[in-house]
């Protein structure tokens, strides 16, 4: 049977929209409100608020609001976290507008959380030097931004949104300008959507992994699109896992925050044996992805991971930390007097589309923001908490550059769409994914992958899942070293000086 045949649309005419925002999480919906009074439309595939990674976020917003903590004290941290690979003028950019951004969140109604005498109550994370962690309800954190935002978009009268459409492709014209997008809706439509600008903030791509923690819709499609537009893009192989996803079966899996160890839970394997030390002197507090293979190796051998949050949370269980305490009871599993089982799952994208200072991509007429970029601030190892910092920032900053600028008018343009991935065919990528190209990597299980992703291209077609997927696999097949989330057990040391991967194509990397 032969692969299913793209399909190419054309758009001409009058432009639809003047700035068109893909994806309506934190990062598109901060946008949209920041762009008034500039007409915008926001493209979302789901009802505002649901089927957004953003809604899900547990852990908080990471800014230096305490008085003896500092915007470079907080860069520094940044840096340290990524391995070798953060940009520190990028980091010291959201470091210093972090605690402008976290009032604007204030005034838009998200109800932080607050001490006595009415300051942000700030939380300790991993990696962090200092408490920095603005939170809600201790892990209710991105649900309550997220209402507050979409409360806020509902009044705006310079915002459209359009619900249950998912763009799949973008439109170019004949000097390559982005001029839209196109989409396909609930009925498996096609149509396009003309724009001066186009903005993708359209989430990360956990949902090419077995378990993750992500929505399953989140399969890299913005990358794969960027990509086949010309887009630049770098740092696909940085996937961070996070360590301690509830491991009860479901997909996605529910998540055990990082606050948990902050506030002094530990981990334990089946023996009840306390683990992290052996691994980490940081121990619990240990980098995201020291602690993650420090699960994967006690869960591989045998020994299962637990995490125990008994005595350091106990009975406030219900009330600091509903999220978690819910999904547990669901399960059965009461975690005021049981240990949670927990397990790595794919969590957040470092690498993505690359953008300027300004949240420009490489290609006219197209902007990114949120967990489809590579702005590098994350590196190798994104800092806890920074990446709805990230997405509040850079969407501040293309707000302010095309507020009032002059967008071009684009001209006849045209893209083209490949078939989806077959259900059972994605749950195949996705298993190979996360035993070959996961928490710990091997070239030959990488190439193993590699051999797959062809199979179901020769069969289904260049689908974005399988593009993305490629991207990362090779992108991480050329990193012959370990470093940050990428953990290579055949090439366990970071090499020196460091490189950084920026694809080009399937077949060749240039090394910065």
């Amino acid at each position: 049977m032969s692969a299913p045949s793209s399909q190419t649309l054309t758009a001409s005419g009058p432009v639809d929209d003047d700035v068109l925002i893909v994806g309506a999480g934190l990062a598109g919906l901060f946008l949209a409100l920041e762009l008034a009074p500039r007409p915008c439309t926001v493209i979302s595939p789901a009802p505002l608020g649901q089927a957004a990674s953003s809604a899900w976020a547990q852990g908080g917003l990471a800014a230096a609001l305490h008085p003896k903590d500092s915007p470079e004290q907080h860069a520094a941290d940044t840096v340290a976290a990524g391995a070798g690979l953060v940009d520190p003028i990028i980091a010291r950019l959201i470091a210093e507008e972090g605690p402008a951004r976290v009032r604007d969140l204030v005034e838009l109604g998200v109800p932080f959380d607050r001490t006595p005498d009415g300051a942000l109550a700030l939380s300790l994370e991993a990696a962090h030097s200092h408490p920095r962690v603005a939170r809600v309800a201790g892990d209710l954190a991105g649900k309550a931004i997220m209402d507050a935002l979409v409360a806020a978009v509902a009044a705006a009268p310079h915002i459209t949104v359009i619900e249950g459409a998912r763009a799949t492709g973008l439109l170019q014209d004949d000097t390559r300008r982005v001029a839209g997008i196109i989409l396909r809706d609930q009925a498996g439509t096609l149509s396009t959507r003309t724009a001066r600008e186009t903005v993708l903030c359209t989430g990360g791509s956990g949902g090419l992994f077995q378990v993750t923690t992500n929505p399953p819709e989140a399969r890299g499609d913005a990358v794969a699109m960027a990509w086949e537009a010309g887009a630049l893009i770098a740092d696909l192989e940085f996937v961070q896992f996070h360590p301690t996803a509830i491991d009860i079966g479901r997909d996605p899996a529910p998540l055990a925050t990082e606050a948990l160890r902050g506030e002094g839970a530990t981990l334990h394997n089946q023996d009840g044996a306390a683990f992290m030390q052996r691994y980490h002197e940081l121990a619990e507090l240990a980098p995201r992805d020291e602690v993650a293979r420090a699960v994967h190796t006690e869960r591989m051998e045998g020994r299962g991971a637990f995490l125990d949050c008994r005595t350091a949370v106990g009975a406030h269980f219900p009330d600091h930390f509903p999220t978690v305490f819910a999904a547990c009871k669901s399960a059965g599993i009461d975690p005021r007097v049981d240990m949670i089982p927990v397990a790595p799952a794919a969590h957040y994208h470092m690498g993505g589309i690359v953008p300027d200072f300004w949240g420009r991509s490489s290609l006219d007429g197209l902007s990114v923001c949120g967990e489809c970029t590579s702005t590098g601030v994350h590196g190798a190892n994104r800092l806890a908490s920074n990446s709805l910092l990230e997405a509040v920032v850079f969407a501040h900053r293309i707000a302010s550059r095309l507020r009032r600028v002059d967008l071009d008018q684009p001209g006849t343009s045209r893209g083209s769409v490949p078939g989806a991935l077959p259900f059972a065919a994605l749950q195949q990528l996705r298993r190979a994914m996360s035993e070959k190209c996961g928490v710990v990597r091997t070239g030959p299980g990488m190439r193993e992958v590699l051999d797959l992703i062809s199979g179901l291209k020769d069969a289904h077609g260049p689908a974005r899942a399988l593009i993305t997927a490629e991207l990362i696999v090779r992108s991480a097949l050329n990193r012959e070293e370990s470093r940050g989330g990428h953990f290579r057990s055949d090439h366990p040391d970071t090499a020196d000086p460091r490189r950084q991967f920026l694809m080009k194509d399937f077949k060749e990397a240039v090394c910065l």
